[in-house]
């Protein structure tokens, strides 16, 4: 007979987590800078680089990840306050059945990046190693079950992933750029190359926004481990503006000088190929156990389920499914997808925190939600739909225009009761 098991035995997916159950900035900023080291934003970084002479992109590049670290440190804050995640706040801004609708996209869009790292980490492996590709897809499948590993331990398995990790990383991308400077003539060669494609201001702050936006809408799951909600901020920033900002400089820098922008065909154009596979393993698994981790927190929202493990290991074997499947040739179009629906869920959750429920949620236990809060699901898809249609940096378009949405609602709503309770004693 199998016992349910405890909250902090799962890292608390259905509740909140207990003040002395908190971490320190230091522990927090190492996860999420290990989630924040990844593959596919060096690519976006890259595809700047190109486009952009060498100030400017440093201009673009600071803007996106300021505003990507800003968002994301709004919703570690409340996190922190509250102890909750996104799953568990999107109770209170979508109702008990309404928030299954942030599980399944917060879900799908992780598990997706999951199957893609995963296909990635094979297939680099046999391109680099000279293995025979026939070994590919038993690849997926190995790494698709050992990336999980330290999510499966939970939030002890990542902290202690990152404290090895993160200082590897930072060593390798140093020795890196500074051959890649030096290949380039220094700093007067590098400002003297010109760009070879084109690409707009807002097109640009958009693709560095929005390549990592899925995963700050889900950072709450480590900041609600915080001490404080300075503490949040904190770890917050360090990790999508300097994390992610060294991720997309790196591809940037990759694409000026070598016309790659993957840290992994850097390292091996600069003769470097053995620490550019470890590179890549490192690189790839602080995200791959962070990303099926934030899935499983989802999945255990979306089926009201304790048994945060449980759903990790089916959430890694979703993921490999899909790497076998040919995942890897879906980036582009699912990068759209994360920029466009994502985010708006962060500003409805912004706002009914900080305007709904003036800064203090009720106790979730005892609270009695709707099954569905329609003013909360109308701001997310009016957010969604003017992300869609817009012309100018999509994202944070839908962030404002869901978070002013559910606000005007909240305020109007509250006039209007307001005037109904003055009509009713004048009678």
């Amino acid at each position: 007979m199998t016992t349910e098991p405890t909250p902090q035995e799962q890292d608390y997916p259905l509740s909140p987590v207990p003040m002395d159950q908190r971490k320190s900035v230091w522990s927090m900023g190492l996860v999420l800078i290990g989630f924040t080291f990844f593959t596919a934003t060096m690519w976006a970084g890259g595809s700047v680089g190109v486009a952009f002479d060498f100030s400017t992109m440093l201009m673009v590049l600071a803007i996106g990840n300021l505003l990507l670290g800003a968002y994301a440190a709004g919703l570690g804050y409340i996190a922190a306050k509250s102890g909750l995640n996104t799953a568990l706040m999107s109770r209170f801004t979508f109702g008990e059945i309404g928030s299954k609708l942030s599980d399944l996209i917060l879900g799908f869009t992780q598990i997706g990046w999951y199957a893609w790292g995963t296909a990635t980490m094979a297939i680099l492996l046999v391109k680099l190693t000279g293995m025979p590709e026939g070994m590919t897809t038993s690849l997926m499948v190995l790494f698709g079950f050992a990336f999980c590993v330290t999510a499966f331990i939970g939030y002890r398995g990542l902290e202690w992933l990152s404290r090895i990790a993160v200082p590897a990383m930072i060593i390798l991308v140093a020795v890196s750029m500074v051959i890649a400077t030096s290949d380039a003539g220094g700093l007067s060669g590098l400002l003297a190359i010109t760009p070879t494609d084109e690409m707009s201001v807002a097109a640009a702050i958009t693709l560095v926004f929005g390549t990592f936006v899925s995963g700050g809408t889900q950072a709450t799951n480590w900041t609600r481990f915080a001490k404080s909600g300075k503490t949040a901020v904190i770890a917050t920033l360090l990790a999508f503006f300097l994390g992610n900002g060294l991720m997309t400089l790196i591809g940037a820098f990759g694409a000026l000088v070598y016309q790659q922008a993957d840290i992994v065909d850097i390292m091996v154009a600069q003769g470097l190929a053995t620490l550019g596979i470890l590179m890549l393993f490192l690189n790839l698994w602080t995200t791959q156990d962070n990303t099926v981790y934030n899935f499983a927190v989802a999945g255990c929202n979306l089926i009201r389920t304790r048994h945060r493990k449980a759903v990790t290991i089916a959430g890694a074997a979703i993921g490999t499914v899909l790497a076998v499947l040919g995942m890897y040739e879906w980036l582009i179009p699912f990068l759209i997808l994360l920029g466009t629906f994502i985010p708006p869920i962060g500003g409805v959750i912004m706002a009914s925190y900080f305007v709904g429920y003036k800064r203090q949620y009720p106790d979730l236990t005892t609270a009695t939600l709707p099954a569905f809060n329609f003013p909360g699901l109308a701001a997310y898809a009016i957010g969604s739909a003017a992300a869609y249609t817009s012309p100018w940096i999509a994202p944070i378009v839908g962030v404002i225009v869901a978070a002013l949405s559910y606000s005007l609602i909240l305020i109007v709503g509250e006039a209007v009761r307001e005037r109904k309770a003055q009509v009713m004693g004048a009678i």
